[in-house]
């Protein structure tokens, strides 16, 4: 029996091995909620009315993206990843499935998307109008891409890690995207409820940084064991007036 338990053990190790190549297995987690501080500022809605087709896309005022808040100050679009600590040497295969921008309603959806070096960036124009995908980058290369009404997927990738650069439509200048490109699939990006997860880190301290396009950034250190989650909170607040 004993020799039976080994050869099982043995053969679920080749299968593992088989499906992920290269990759050892880490169990560890860090998750947590970010929050606003504060009283929130009244932001203004987003103004479409330089092209009616924008306008006519939705039955009432849109919501600016630049602070987007759940019940209890929870926060949105907020990026979080491991900016140190992880293991010195060790590469992670960049996902076969693509990242994916859409241009939906005249507005950048999602707002802030992470993926990682050469991984495949689909850009989607569901809208059927003409946009341009003009990114911001200071490492990468750059692109200033018109999407016609004709054209409705186009992609492309990056090369180099690089956090976080800004995306724009020059034809509708109220749209604007958030982009993050990382050697490793450790970040995270927070929903309305504001909460975030980073699994399959090995044992380790590590330094997590959270982003916010308007607050800057917020770091903490993290000690995971072996197994189990870690959680580690941010708070965001604006900043005093001077």
């Amino acid at each position: 029996m004993r020799r039976s338990g080994n050869k099982l053990r043995l053969a679920a190790g080749l299968v593992a091995m088989s499906v992920w190549p290269g990759v050892a297995f880490a169990a560890s987690s860090i998750s947590g909620t970010i929050t606003f501080d504060g009283k929130a500022p009244a932001l203004k809605p987003l103004t479409m009315d330089a092209d009616p087709v924008c306008a006519k896309k939705h039955s009432g005022p849109v919501p600016s993206e630049m602070l987007v808040l759940g019940n209890g100050g929870t926060m949105g679009n907020v990026m979080v990843w491991v900016s140190k600590g992880l293991p010195a040497g060790k590469t992670y295969p960049a996902p076969t499935a693509p990242a994916v921008l859409d241009q939906n309603g005249c507005q950048y959806k999602p707002h802030v998307t992470g993926l990682m070096v050469g991984q495949a960036y689909k850009i989607l124009n569901s809208d059927g109008i003409l946009h341009n995908i003009h990114t911001l980058p200071k490492i990468n290369a750059g692109f200033n891409k018109p999407m016609p009404a004709t054209l409705k997927e186009t992609t492309t990738k990056f090369d180099k890690p690089e956090a976080i650069f800004n995306i724009k439509c020059d034809v509708h200048p109220w749209m604007q995207a958030y982009v993050g490109v990382f050697t490793n699939p450790f970040f995270s990006v927070t929903g309305t409820d504001g909460k975030f997860t980073i699994s399959g880190l090995d044992p380790g301290t590590y330094e997590i940084t959270a982003w916010h396009e308007r607050l800057g950034t917020k770091t903490a250190t993290v000690t995971v064991a072996a197994t189990g989650t870690k959680t580690q909170d941010f708070k965001f607040a604006m900043p005093a007036a001077k």
